[in-house]
C-alpha cells in the first residue's frame, strides 16, 4: 500500500492498494507540532502493509515524517504539489493557486468515483484532495499503473 500525506498541520491522508486505486482517504487537523509528532507515528503503525509513502511539501514537517517512514523501511518520496499537478493537471488548470486547488478538487473526485471509494460526506477537504492528487502521481510512479485511469483523465 502507499499512503499520501499534504503535509501540515491540518494534513491529508490518502492510502492507495497495489492495483492502483484509493482505499481510504481524510483529512486531520493535529492543531499542534507535538501532537504531529505523535500522530505521524500513530498514522504510519495503523496502516499495515504499507510500502511507500508520499510526502507533499516540504520543511520539517516533512522531515519528521520522513524519519518515520524510514524506520519502517518504507520507500519515501518527498514532492512538491507543483509535481503531482505537472503530471496529472492540464496547463491551464495551473495557473493560478485557486485554479489549482480547483482541478485537485475535481481529479480527487473522479480518483474516488474510479477507485469505488467512498464518496465524500459534503464538502472534500482541500487537504484530502491533495493527498489524493499526489497519492495517484506515487501510484504511476512506482509502476502500479502505467497511466493515468482513462476515466481519471477524461474528468
Amino acid at each position: 500500500m502507499l499512503l499520501a500525506v499534504d503535509l501540515g498541520l491540518k494534513t491529508g491522508l490518502a492510502v492507495f492498494g497495489a492495483d492502483g486505486r484509493l482505499v481510504r482517504y481524510h483529512a486531520q487537523n493535529f492543531g499542534a507540532r507535538e501532537r504531529l509528532r505523535r500522530g505521524a507515528h500513530g498514522v504510519l503503525r495503523a496502516h499495515d502493509g504499507l510500502t511507500h509513502l508520499v510526502l507533499e511539501g516540504g520543511g520539517d514537517i516533512a522531515a519528521l515524517w520522513q524519519r518515520e517512514g524510514e524506520k519502517r523501511g518504507l520507500t519515501v518520496w518527498t514532492i512538491h504539489a507543483e509535481r503531482w499537478r505537472q503530471a496529472l493537471l492540464l496547463p491551464r488548470e495551473q495557473r493560478h493557486g485557486a485554479d489549482a486547488k480547483r482541478a485537485a478538487d475535481g481529479l480527487a473526485r473522479a480518483i474516488i468515483a474510479w477507485s469505488g471509494a467512498p464518496a465524500p460526506k459534503g464538502d472534500l477537504r482541500h487537504d484530502a484532495a491533495e493527498a489524493i492528487g499526489a497519492g495517484l502521481w506515487g501510484v504511476l510512479a512506482a509502476g502500479w499503473l502505467d497511466r493515468m485511469p482513462d476515466a481519471v483523465a477524461r474528468r
